[in-house]
């Protein structure tokens, strides 16, 4: 079992910086593919990025593609989200997720575990 826990969240004006992180518990964080998704006000929630096990292979949604970055620390435990040039479309709870495979990444049927959330608003 693996319990996620966000942060890095926070208000922000558009054009500017966040970097998210995602402290996972238990020795087998790095067995799972991890993933990013966010949820807006009435939408349905989203992928936005993922990353293999020993972070080799990366993968994005179009819309975030060249802002954003998904990364992993093995030895830590954690993955980020670096959020680079915010818009206001990008405002959203952000949630981590673990995989124990990583065929569909961007289904969120595919992920087994998934933290609280983190609140991202970007202002314009």
């Amino acid at each position: 079992q693996v319990q996620l826990v966000e942060s890095g969240g926070g208000l922000v004006q558009a054009g500017g910086s966040l970097r998210l992180s995602c402290a996972a518990s238990g020795r087998t964080f790095s067995s799972y593919a991890m993933g990013w998704f966010r949820q807006a006000p009435g939408k349905e929630r989203e992928f936005v990025a993922a990353i293999s096990w020993r972070g080799g292979s990366t993968h994005y949604v179009d819309s975030v593609k060249g802002r954003f970055t998904i990364s992993r620390d093995n030895a830590k435990n954690t993955v980020y989200l670096q959020m680079n040039s915010l818009k206001s479309e990008d405002t959203a709870v952000y949630y981590c997720a673990a995989s124990n495979t990583m065929g569909s990444y961007y289904e969120t049927t595919e992920y087994a575990y998934w933290g609280q959330g983190t609140q991202v608003t970007v202002s314009s």
